[in-house]
């Protein structure tokens, strides 16, 4: 009898130790593979400065964008501030757009009609999030684009048409995790005010959002992660002129738009391949901070 525990025992430690080292391999594999991203894109993106002797100043603040062409001074015309522009404009236009739409539509999923959202809206929530990019890009380009030419101004192609496709784009992600941060409001809290008189309308304002608000931040700071670093969409859309724009209407470029156009035309070590991967520096530098946003958030709100 002994030896037979002893026995389960010992295969119980095995398989222990089994799991255990499946899962170092795994998160191993994942560390490595992180690391590995952000040192090739690292490496590659300082070499436009240390290599190819392109000041990180000019690089941020110059307007102008053809690295195959040199100024009167014979500096590389590399200014990415079109680009980075570009990026936060349509960025910021879609966050401001879709988050009151989205956690309008995750009250009405949750606190008013949970029923009807739970089977209507949530479906359709789902089927928007599964939508190819390229999907958006193209009714972009082939109802948005020539909406605005024909019944605002300019050619269509700008900020105002990439900011409408980006911000149906990151609407289900903005909505689905408002949904989750209010579903995770305590139902007391609900109960206590009613109870003390307040109206649902006052308890949903007053409390619900109030509790749920690091959440509801969250969502918004994730949708603008997902559209600062959205690239085919964008690009089919906005134009692709590497100038500052002037306004809504007219092309601009992005980040991510440059980088998709140009990776393909270029030779490797060369200034016009290390400039792109500088620019997926300063892409990849801005996704890190939304995601130490994302945490920051995330900690105040256990702290709480």
């Amino acid at each position: 009898m002994n030896e037979e525990k002893l026995t389960r025992v010992s295969k119980k430690a095995r398989l222990e130790s089994r799991g255990k080292i499946i899962t170092f391999i795994c998160i191993a594999v994942m560390v490595i593979a992180a690391v590995s991203i952000l040192y090739f894109v690292i490496s590659k993106g300082l070499s436009t400065f240390f290599i190819n002797k392109v000041s990180f100043w000019d690089f941020i603040s110059g307007k102008d964008w053809n690295p195959t062409k040199t100024d009167a001074a014979g500096n590389a015309l590399v200014g990415a501030l079109p680009m980075i522009i570009g990026s936060f404009a349509v960025t910021l236009l879609a966050a401001c757009i879709s988050a009151p739409l989205a956690i309008g539509a995750a009250i009405f999923m949750v606190e008013i009609s949970p029923r009807f959202g739970k089977k209507v809206l949530q479906p359709v929530i789902e089927l928007l999030v599964g939508i190819p990019s390229v999907v958006y890009g193209f009714i972009g380009l082939s109802v948005i684009v020539p909406f605005i030419r024909e019944h605002i101004a300019g050619s269509g192609f700008g900020i105002a048409a990439a900011t409408v496709v980006l911000t149906v784009m990151i609407l289900p992600t903005v909505t689905s995790l408002s949904v989750d941060a209010i579903k995770a409001v305590p139902r007391h809290y609900r109960e206590a005010s009613l109870a003390l008189g307040a109206t649902r309308w006052q308890t949903i304002w007053r409390v619900v959002l109030r509790s749920s608000r690091a959440g509801i931040l969250t969502a918004v700071v994730f949708g603008m992660a997902r559209a600062f670093g959205e690239a085919l969409a964008v690009q089919m859309v906005i134009g692709n002129s590497a100038v500052i724009p002037t306004s809504l209407f007219e092309p601009a470029s992005t980040l991510t738009s440059i980088l998709t156009m140009g990776m393909g035309n270029t030779v490797m070590g060369t200034l016009d391949n290390n400039i792109l991967w500088s620019l997926a520096m300063v892409l990849l530098a801005m996704s890190l901070f939304f995601i130490i946003i994302i945490r920051f958030i995330g900690r105040r709100r256990k702290a709480k």
